[in-house]
């Protein structure tokens, strides 16, 4: 799954690979708040909501900031692109119980370490150097989302 995804992404030019990756970062974001909005409703602790409501912050800003290069390269609209978002968590359908935290955190730490994976493959094709610093910036945030998401399976006790 990740080679064809990738091989997609390949296929896009610069414009059509920030769109996706701007698009990318709002859903993940809306995603991440509607997940600490069911956290919250579930009784679950404080730092999984928090951890959850910081997760979809960044995210928001990640997609601020590839906006903001994009806006500068090419105006306002956004283009429409045909590839799976490979961080759209398909998280929310499964988590409607206290137990299936575990499922979720799972899921949302693979999808933050193939984001990575990616991120790091784009900056090494890139000849846009101050894009190539961004995707690698954002891949070090990916990172980072994903350890956040690996303490917090830790601190509940859901270690494997």
């Amino acid at each position: 799954m990740v080679v064809e995804i990738l091989n997609e992404i390949r296929k896009l030019d610069e414009r059509e690979l920030l769109s996706y990756w701007i698009k990318g970062e709002y859903e993940e974001a809306e995603t991440y708040w509607k997940l600490a909005e069911r956290a919250k409703e579930l009784g679950l602790p404080d730092n999984v909501v928090e951890t959850f409501k910081r997760l979809g912050d960044e995210s928001k800003r990640h997609g601020d900031e590839l906006l903001k290069i994009y806006r500068a390269e090419y105006g306002k609209e956004l283009v429409e692109v045909n590839v799976p978002n490979v961080e759209a968590l398909n998280v929310l359908g499964k988590f409607w119980k206290v137990e299936d935290i575990k499922d979720v955190l799972r899921i949302a730490m693979e999808s933050e370490k193939l984001a990575e994976t990616i991120y790091r493959r784009l900056a090494e094709e890139c000849s846009n150097e101050r894009l190539r610093e961004t995707y690698l910036r954002l891949a070090e945030i990916e990172r980072g989302h994903y350890e956040s998401l690996a303490s917090l399976k830790g601190q509940l006790g859901l270690e494997d």
